[in-house]
């Protein structure tokens, strides 16, 4: 994945944005929203679009694309750039693919340590039945 190629797939949409700014907020549509269209991008290759719109499937829109916003400066241009950084690392966190899990073999020492326990308390649950008088006992 080339993240300067897929930075030039997005697509941008501004709209007004509500909190600080005064009369700014009223007149200036400084909220952006960072868009990219998985299933129409060159940058990715097949494997990786197929692992995006799998991984990514609930936030992907109807439209099929996936999109990121921010409103947090009063700059359109800080905005633009905050979502389009927000975009890019959900992409790249998206295809990490996690490295599958070697099992280990159970060390002989915690093996000998639970079977001993176990016979432990096998022992304890022993003494507490009652004697029970008759039967193979030769001194009756």
């Amino acid at each position: 994945m080339n993240a300067e190629q897929l930075i030039q797939e997005f697509t941008y949409r501004t709209s007004r944005s509500g909190g600080k700014g005064g009369q700014n907020v009223n007149k200036v549509e400084t909220k952006v929203e960072a868009r990219f269209d998985v299933a129409a991008s060159l940058a990715l290759t097949e494997e990786e679009k197929e692992y995006l719109l799998e991984k990514l499937a609930g936030k992907i829109s109807a439209e099929g694309f996936l999109s990121a916003t921010n409103q947090t400066d009063r700059s359109q241009l800080t905005n633009k750039e905050k979502a389009t950084q927000k975009l890019l690392r959900m992409v790249e966190k998206a295809l990490v693919k996690p490295k599958k899990r070697r099992r280990a073999p159970v060390p002989a020492g915690v093996k000998e340590a639970r079977l001993e326990a176990k016979r432990r308390r096998s022992d304890v649950k022993a003494g507490r039945q009652s004697v029970k008088h008759g039967g193979n006992n030769p001194t009756d």
